[in-house]
């Protein structure tokens, strides 16, 4: 798909002009590498308040929804985002519905009006790709992060092209989990992973219920205040823009094999399979192979791309076409997050 922007790529960010917009002299698009089209670049052709970029993302919302589906995710860079009240502003700018983070499956901290930290996990830990609530009925359409501060080494936020990962699983792996469906099953209790407190927003046992009764999953109590849930999902989406098929998923994400092998044995070593606080399955609840684990991880890790972050980045990401991950870092880190647009499976 062409891109509205017309670019032609060398390795630097070039200067361009909007395709329907030529007398738009604000800003400069491209790409940061050659032949890799995630992220396209915006940068200001001059030092803009906060307040100008605010208003000129307002404008251009079609623009910028446009580029989206022509790139999966734009990298604002040059702007001065530099708090969280900035970044706040340029999320409200360029979204009306930035959304709460419910059903939550990572440690996060609430910094502003719908504004989170990046997932809170120690720095040695990497995150593997993943599109944002791909296991939940709802889901945001698009995510925003914002570079507070950069990490002195590593920390990037790999981005992958879910075009190229669902072209990349071969058609039989296909077929099998679109006949089977996939199993998330979770074990809140044990000190490891969220407590369902958390997770549910409530420490009211009926009103995870009547949540979880709404959102398709199925609840055990367990002695000791613990708690099981499982979630039988479809693997792919269809995107309500572009009318893609799409696979869409936390399947690879949440599978046990995908740990790292030391914390794989730390938790395999102390808990039976079914106490482990995440872990996937067919949706009939049989396990995958682990040949087929192994190549679904080799499609996303094929497809990731990383750069470094630069302090005041804003990147936006359609989370359906990009999925995003994290690599480990040193040094001081905060990248923030807000959540937008709302879409609500009918397929489940």
């Amino acid at each position: 798909m062409q891109s509205p922007i017309e670019a032609k790529v060398d390795g630097n960010v070039h200067n361009q002009s909007l395709a329907s917009n030529r007398e738009d002299s604000f800003f400069r698009a491209g790409y940061l590498k050659t032949g890799v089209s995630l992220p396209l670049v915006i940068q200001p052709m001059a030092a803009p308040s906060i307040g100008a970029f605010a208003d000129w993302l307002r404008g251009r919302r079609e623009l910028i929804r446009q580029e989206l589906i022509a790139n999966g995710a734009i990298l604002f860079r040059g702007f001065p985002v530099w708090s969280v009240a900035d970044f706040e502003l340029v999320t409200k700018a360029a979204s009306d519905h930035l959304i709460e983070y419910s059903e939550r499956s990572s440690p996060r901290s609430q910094v502003g009006n719908r504004v989170y930290t990046s997932t809170d996990y120690p720095a040695s830990q990497q995150i593997f790709p993943h599109n944002e609530h791909s296991y939940s009925i709802t889901y945001p359409m698009h995510l925003f992060f914002g570079c507070i501060e950069a990490a002195k080494t590593g920390g990037e936020t790999p981005l992958v092209n879910i075009r190229k990962v669902t072209g990349r699983i071969g058609e039989q792996t296909k077929q099998r989990f679109e006949q089977r469906g996939w199993m998330w099953m979770r074990h809140f209790g044990d000190g490891m992973g969220l407590p369902w407190q958390t997770t549910f927003g409530t420490t009211d046992k009926h009103a995870v219920e009547d949540y979880c009764r709404t959102a398709k999953i199925s609840v055990e109590w367990l002695p000791g205040d613990r708690l099981r849930t499982r979630q039988v999902r479809p693997v792919f989406a269809r995107h309500p823009n572009t009318g893609e098929t799409l696979w869409f998923n936390h399947l690879t994400f949440f599978h046990i094999s995908t740990l790292t092998k030391a914390l794989r044995d730390v938790l395999m070593a102390d808990l039976p399979e079914e106490e482990l606080p995440n872990n996937t399955y067919y949706g009939d609840g049989r396990p995958i192979e682990p040949d087929i684990m192994d190549e679904l991880r080799a499609a996303y890790s094929a497809e990731a791309v990383a750069f470094q972050w630069e302090r005041g980045d804003v990147l936006l990401v359609d989370n359906m076409l990009t999925g995003h991950a994290r690599a480990s870092y040193s040094g001081p880190r905060r990248v923030l997050v807000a959540m937008a647009d709302p879409v609500t499976r009918t397929d489940i």
